[in-house]
């Protein structure tokens, strides 16, 4: 059966909700795709915000917003100009998103698992993750959305992704309403995509 792609649904969807002058996290920057993304969103007056622990995650994006904005390939340029990355986990997003865009942010997107053509051992973990989320949900504005795409079938992806599963099962349905997209039908082993919508 053929897979759909979890990264273009939750593009779609976040195209719904984010305008330009919104406030945007990549939570998991990775190769960059989603922040390059974000961006083209938010510009020019909006603002980025990434996380990744790795360095080279960060450098790479930066390479990557740079070379798209001078190309002309983005209608930010200057796009560095409201991209802030930092190099710490999802987990202290509180601490380092400044105080003023508490509750201002529009979407918030977290793509789990290893990063792509790196060192696989480096994973997101259930814990941090779990804070992550819990602490995105108060970062969110009204009517916000965090999309989370999680692998299960890669060490340590199983347990991540059934917690994740849950913790969004507990969320208070008057403020929240999720959805869960499977990118092969049914499939518990399938990676999957979480969609967390603030409703006031």
């Amino acid at each position: 059966m053929q897979r759909i792609s979890l990264v273009n649904i939750a593009h779609n969807l976040v195209r719904e909700v984010l305008h330009p002058g919104d406030n945007a996290i990549d939570a998991t920057v990775g190769n960059g795709h989603d922040t390059l993304f974000l961006i083209e969103k938010v510009g020019p007056s909006g603002r980025v915000f990434g996380f990744d622990i790795q360095q080279a995650a960060l450098d790479s994006t930066w390479v990557k917003v740079e070379s798209c904005c001078k190309a002309g390939e983005s209608n930010t340029s200057p796009g560095l100009e409201y991209l802030t990355l930092i190099h710490a986990s999802h987990a202290y997003m509180a601490e380092n998103i400044p105080v003023q865009y508490h509750g201002k942010i529009s979407v918030i997107m977290f793509n789990l698992g290893y990063l792509p053509g790196g060192n696989k051992t480096i994973i997101t973990q259930t814990n941090s993750t779990l804070t992550a989320i819990n602490i995105a949900c108060r970062l969110l504005s009204s009517n916000g959305m965090i999309t989370v795409i999680a692998y299960p079938g890669h060490h340590g992806g199983d347990l991540e992704t059934e917690q994740v599963k849950n913790w969004c099962n507990q969320l208070n349905e008057d403020q929240f309403k999720i959805s869960n997209i499977y990118s092969s039908e049914n499939n518990e082993s399938a990676p999957r995509l979480f969609v967390i919508r603030k409703t006031h």
